[in-house]
């Protein structure tokens, strides 16, 4: 017990004196001059002690509109009874209903449940993505130009 107290010790207090430190100076063979690290976290004296991002915020733009009409634009064609007289959304949410019947175990990888989840949700986001992209464009001019 004395062994394991004393090595905890030890990396304690190396750790803690390497904390203490402020700057580091780093060098190499492939740096012509010394470079001094700096903590990224610590730029409040960058800005006058504001955090500043040239990132924008709002990155996403969401719209409401957006996801309302391209899941409305996604439910109207894949209920379409085109697959031997049913359509995808029903042969989906069927097979939801066939796989909750036996509910703690998984659906099996042959079951058809895989097919109608991975074809269901690329056309939900591919129509997503296409309604984002028509819709933002139109409102931002972008196909006038």
């Amino acid at each position: 017990m004395a062994a394991a107290t004393s090595a905890v010790v030890g990396l304690a207090t190396s750790s803690l004196s390497s904390l203490n430190r402020r700057q580091t100076t780093l060098s190499s063979a492939f740096l012509k001059s010394p470079v001094t690290s700096r903590n990224p976290l610590r730029v409040s004296q960058a800005s006058g002690g504001k955090y500043t991002c040239s990132f924008q915020r709002d990155w996403l733009r969401k719209d409401l509109n957006v996801i309302g009409f391209g899941l409305i634009g996604w439910l109207a064609p894949s209920s379409i009874p085109a697959i031997n007289g049913d359509s995808l959304t029903g042969l989906f949410f069927g097979s939801i209903g066939t796989e909750l019947a036996h509910f703690p175990t998984p659906p099996a990888l042959t079951s058809p449940f895989w097919l109608w989840l991975v074809t269901w949700h690329l056309g939900l986001f591919i129509c997503l993505t296409f309604g984002q992209i028509g819709f933002k464009g139109r409102t931002e001019d972008y196909f006038e130009k």
